[in-house]
């Protein structure tokens, strides 16, 4: 029987020992979505310490998810949430709206980290570079406790743009499906046409992109 891995203290303690004294996790929420902007959480936890359930946002219930959040907040040595706008997403890449977000929530970060643990196996788009000394770590959210707090930031936060997104625009439902591209967001731009956000990536067709509220 397989035991659930949870992330741990491992790459931090590694980066400790190499001399860095404020180490980071950093990761970003919303790369997959046809609409809505990207998100990204960068978070110093104090070194040691263990929040109850804290694991990649993805494994976590969005009840256990928002405690977390509170928690983190609460109990991190420094936290900061960044995005970037739908319109910037398409004026660029996704990747590099992705590595932008993440440098300005790292950026953003007081007292500033000397290193930072980044989500994925990539650090630079078209655009933007991460400019922080830093590794990337291939899923880091379930390997380090320091990413995953920063998963759980910038998951929540998005979650919550979306669903204020949702009251004021509801044919679209932004509360079910957070902009992703489920069977009832395609339902719904088919009919009402695509709402603001991430136009160079969407798969529908043109004659559904008519002009509607901007989000």
């Amino acid at each position: 029987m397989n035991q659930k891995t949870l992330p741990s203290w491992e790459l931090e303690e590694a980066a400790f020992e190499r001399g860095f004294a404020l180490v980071c996790g950093c990761d970003e929420a919303g790369a997959g979505p046809l609409a809505g902007p990207v998100y990204a959480g960068a978070v110093v936890l104090p070194r040691g310490l263990e929040l109850k359930y804290l694991n990649d946002s993805k494994q976590v219930t969005p009840k256990r998810r928002d405690q977390l959040f509170d928690q983190i907040r609460e109990q991190a040595a420094a936290w900061a949430v960044a995005s970037v706008s739908p319109e910037e997403i398409d004026a660029t890449d996704i990747l590099s709206a992705r590595i932008k977000a993440m440098q300005l929530a790292m950026d953003a970060l007081s007292p500033a980290p000397d290193y930072a643990l980044i989500d994925g196996n990539r650090d630079k788009g078209r655009r933007f570079a991460i400019a922080t000394p830093h590794e990337t770590v291939l899923k880091g959210d379930s390997r380090s406790i320091s990413i995953a707090a920063a998963s759980i930031l910038a998951k929540v936060s998005r979650d919550r743009y979306m669903e204020e997104m949702a009251e004021k625009y509801p044919l679209y439902r932004f509360e079910q499906h957070k902009g992703y591209g489920t069977k009832l967001h395609y339902q719904e731009t088919a009919v009402l046409g695509q709402p603001q956000g991430k136009a160079s990536r969407r798969p529908v067709s043109d004659s559904c992109r008519r002009s509607v509220p901007a989000l």
